[in-house]
């Protein structure tokens, strides 16, 4: 699997692009299937994306009725904190356009971390067990395959809350997990590469120089992903796109 790699001259572009992104992906999926379900990403970079698809002159192009939103991950902390992947996502983009509330599907992280898991591992089973698209699993339940997973990676490696070096990078069974993150000293619950992975499309947005040396160890360096955990995302039946801008791209 080769992931394609467009890259953009700032921070703007990159925005624009991601957001033209999502409207093209939307509008297939809602052709094909009726419904588009996507999983947004945390972080600022993200952000961007969200507030562009907020304006008139992108909101007006998704039909937004047919849209089912989850999240990649989310700290353990309730809704309304700033720190809520799910705060940062409602203020930026669900506040302005006209997303049913029955279609907006947030990791409630303000309950303990493992039933937060258990929980969100419980409504993408009963979401995707009646919405086409899912793929058998061990057990034999549909794997959730989303329309899109939006993605960013951090300055180590990780992306949605994949750590390095952490148990949840080696998951084999489950969906969603919740893990302790030593170096943050914070719990985060997140969709497991069995997840990721299952998507048709999968999508990094990274931007700033703070992430060049990174990246280009993720995309062009050895595989060694308990320690860039980035790398264990590799869709098996999808595609895989990094959006990112110069500066991230420098040494590539």
């Amino acid at each position: 699997m080769t992931a394609e790699i467009r890259t953009y001259s700032d921070a703007g572009s990159l925005a624009q692009a991601a957001a033209e992104h999502f409207v093209t992906l939307a509008r297939k999926a809602i052709t094909s299937r009726s419904q588009f379900a996507v999983a947004l990403a945390g972080g600022s970079t993200p952000r961007a994306t969200y507030a562009l698809l907020a304006t008139e002159e992108f909101a007006a192009r998704v039909d937004w009725p047919r849209v089912h939103v989850f999240w990649g991950d989310e700290r353990c902390v309730p809704p309304d904190h700033p720190g809520s992947n799910y705060r940062m996502a409602r203020e930026a983009l669900l506040d302005h356009v006209p997303l049913p509330a029955r279609n907006v599907h947030p990791i409630h992280g303000e309950i303990s971390p493992e039933e937060a898991a258990a929980d969100y591992e419980r409504t993408l089973r009963a979401f995707f067990a009646w919405n086409s698209g899912g793929r058998g699993s061990r057990d034999g339940a549909p794997i959730p395959r989303f329309d899109l997973v939006l993605l960013g990676m951090g300055e180590n490696g990780h992306t949605a809350s994949l750590f390095p070096s952490t148990a949840a990078l080696h998951e084999q069974t489950r969906w969603v997990v919740a893990h302790y993150v030593e170096n943050l000293e914070a719990w985060r619950v997140t969709l497991t590469p069995i997840v990721i992975n299952a998507a048709a499309n999968v999508t990094f947005i990274v931007s700033g120089a703070g992430k060049a040396e990174r990246l280009q160890q993720v995309l062009r360096g050895p595989c060694r992903p308990d320690l860039l955990p980035a790398q264990l995302i590799r869709p098996t039946d999808g595609r895989l796109v990094w959006v990112v801008d110069a500066a991230a791209a420098a040494l590539l």
